[in-house]
């Protein structure tokens, strides 16, 4: 029986993940941050629930050793890391909280990497299938939207380490991808209208001052119609996503969501500056 670890795997689109793959016969390992409402995993059979905190490396050490205790000699044959958040360190560059940016690069990036530091033994023994690692970017690495930009970096250094890993693990036959979804209609983008807000509201009001008139209207009406006329069913991303486990031989990204499959090949078919300047006009 193939065994999978999920991060992030309480809610949303991990839980689904969590919960289709245990469907599908493996024996699914299901991180959670230590105090969170577990019973939806719980009345799942065939899911193993592990406390997991990404942002601390004690903690993904310990979930690591209990998979490893479990699993034995069989190893693990797929990680896949889902947890992450959105609604901190929002606003502008220049206003931005640096202890908050800190903090979503702990729990996007780190966090990945701590897992992959820590669960690659596990992987590297797996035999039949070979292992592989589906790491969680963003869609929004494609398009920039303004108000989001310590999120959208720190999705940027998920791909990173994706590429990192392709290059390291190749002699392994352990394969890695990034996944970059577009919208979701999960916890993450619920109530955006008043999410929103906080792009202006949470910088010093002296920034917010000089950006709000460029792009308020952007941020405030824009970017939430985009949310709830575009969003995604996370059924449909989590059933595109785990359906690439049939693909023999992975790409280095998938965009994943009918908003944002469409935008790799009008990127590949415009010069980095045309594509930017359509990207303006649609209000990112």
């Amino acid at each position: 029986m193939p065994s999978s670890f999920v991060t992030g795997a309480v809610m949303g689109q991990g839980l689904l993940m969590a919960q289709k793959l245990a469907k599908r016969g493996w024996r699914s390992f299901a991180g959670v941050l230590p105090g969170q409402d577990v019973s939806a995993l719980k009345d799942t059979p065939g899911v193993e629930i592990i406390e997991q905190d990404v942002s601390s490396s004690a903690s993904v050490k310990a979930s690591a050793e209990k998979v490893a205790a479990a699993v034995g000699d069989e190893g693990l044959h797929l990680l896949i890391n889902n947890a992450g958040v959105a609604n901190i360190a929002q606003g502008f560059v220049e206003g931005l909280s640096l202890e908050e940016l800190e903090r979503i690069f702990q729990i996007n990036a780190f966090g990945q990497v701590r897992t992959a530091h820590f669960f690659l033994p596990l992987l590297r023994k797996a035999k039949e299938p070979t292992a592989r690692i589906i790491n969680f970017a963003s869609g929004a690495i494609l398009v920039h939207p303004v108000g989001s930009g310590a999120y959208n970096m720190s999705k940027h250094a998920v791909h990173g380490l994706t590429m990192q890993l392709r290059a390291e693990l190749a002699p392994f036959a352990i394969q890695a991808t990034t996944i970059l979804p577009g919208a979701v209609n999960t916890n993450m983008t619920a109530n955006s209208r008043e999410t929103v807000k906080a792009v202006f509201d949470r910088m010093p009001a002296a920034v917010a001052e000089v950006y709000k008139p460029h792009f308020g209207e952007r941020i405030l009406k824009t970017m939430p119609d985009m949310l709830e006329n575009a969003g995604n069913d996370p059924d449909y991303v989590t059933d595109k996503v785990l359906d690439l486990l049939a693909i023999e031989k992975w790409d280095t990204a998938y965009p994943v969501g009918k908003d944002i499959e469409p935008v790799g090949p009008m990127r590949d078919q415009m010069s980095e500056t045309a594509f930017e300047g359509m990207l303006r006009n649609f209000g990112f």
